[in-house]
């Protein structure tokens, strides 16, 4: 029990130490929703921090162009989140899935993805994440729509047996949401993502409040931005700063053991996490927000309305009840019939979001 105690006040010693860079202030942090005070307790802070998953580059993976190997069993359905983001090609968010289904979006292997392409290729890929049963959306326009949002997180869309047979019972394992008498309430967990331009050139200091506020949301799940050909995660501030996560750190491949755990030591940030001044910030960013229930997605909708809508001229964005009778009818996306992989999939998904895409332009 003593070495137990040991090593927790020697962890909270490095923790603390990482600390000393942030400014004695009595001015509140911010983190996915969660206020710390640094003149209180700076541990708990940094132990916040390490505890969000925290992805980076990595070396010594597999090749991302496909090849066929003969006899290659594939893997088990994972069961873990870390199990989607590992570095393989039959993991749903690899860097090999994100790399081909950019193709769609006009990116070559390689080439750089801004927030907005992020979005759109977390999107399709969600279609294909049975496990999660996830409803993404992606707003249009700088304009989330209740009414979309609701009628896509109301429904099972499912394309074939098998796959709406997979969805169902992963969601029974987790336990879909239900009210107080037991009963379902048919709400599919919601990933919102909002890609937003906040200037021309550099970030309009009008945008500066609102954009903060929205760390403050319980909903809260950051930000995608950072400078350009430079990509970071942004999960809070401090004052002025911004506070982010920076994936610029080369590690090994991690791939997951024979009993299906995964050495998860590389995939938090047990430092010191980086700040920036948010006037040196891209405009270029998308917001996320995760609401698990509609009870949820409410609140977070009377947030919005309350401290983002509450500035009359050059909104963030918009939040509408109804969808703009101007707009193409909404459609939730479903999961196109695949039987094979690689060009074929993205070519098949990519037909799926074709006029969306095509009015997206226009509209820009």
């Amino acid at each position: 029990m003593e070495s137990v105690l040991s090593r927790y006040e020697n962890q909270i010693t490095i923790l603390s130490d990482y600390l000393e860079e942030f400014p004695d202030t009595d001015e509140p942090v911010w983190i996915l929703g969660r206020q710390h005070h640094l003149n209180e307790d700076k541990s708990k802070l940094l132990l916040d921090v390490s505890a969000r998953l925290w992805f980076t580059y990595r070396r010594k993976f597999s090749p991302i162009d496909w090849q066929w190997e003969k006899h290659k069993k594939q893997p088990e359905e994972y069961h873990r989140i870390l199990h989607c983001f590992l570095d393989r090609k039959d993991c749903c968010y690899s860097i090999h899935q994100m790399a081909q289904m950019g193709v769609g979006e006009g990116k070559s292997i390689g080439e750089w993805f801004g927030p907005n392409t992020v979005a759109q290729v977390l999107k399709k890929l969600a279609l294909f994440d049975e496990w999660n049963s996830l409803a993404v959306y992606v707003s249009m326009d700088n304009t989330v729509v209740i009414e979309d949002i609701k009628k896509m997180c109301r429904s099972p869309p499912q394309s074939s047996s098998t796959a709406h047979s997979s969805a169902h019972l992963h969601r029974s394992a987790l336990g879909r949401n239900r009210n107080a008498a037991g009963l379902c309430t048919g709400w599919k967990p919601l990933l919102l993502i909002i890609p937003l331009r906040l200037g021309i050139n550099h970030i309009n200091p009008v945008y500066i409040d609102a954009f903060k506020e929205c760390f403050k949301m319980p909903q809260s799940l950051g930000a995608l931005g950072g400078k350009p050909n430079n990509a970071y995660y942004f999960i809070g501030f401090l004052g002025n700063e911004l506070i982010y996560l920076d994936p610029h750190t080369t590690q090994s491949f991690v791939d997951s053991e024979e009993n299906g755990t995964v050495d998860d030591q590389s995939f938090h940030c047990q430092q010191a996490p980086h700040r920036m001044k948010i006037m040196n910030l891209d405009p270029s960013v998308a917001l996320g927000f995760f609401c698990k229930e509609e009870c949820d997605f409410d609140n977070w909708c009377s947030l919005v309305q309350k401290e983002i809508l509450k500035q009359q001229s050059l909104r963030m964005f918009e939040l509408v009840q109804k969808h703009p009778p101007h707009w193409p009818p909404f459609i939730p996306p479903t999961k196109p019939e695949v039987t094979t992989t690689g060009a074929e999939l993205i070519e098949s998904t990519d037909k799926l979001f074709e006029l969306e895409e095509e009015f997206e332009i226009l509209s820009v």
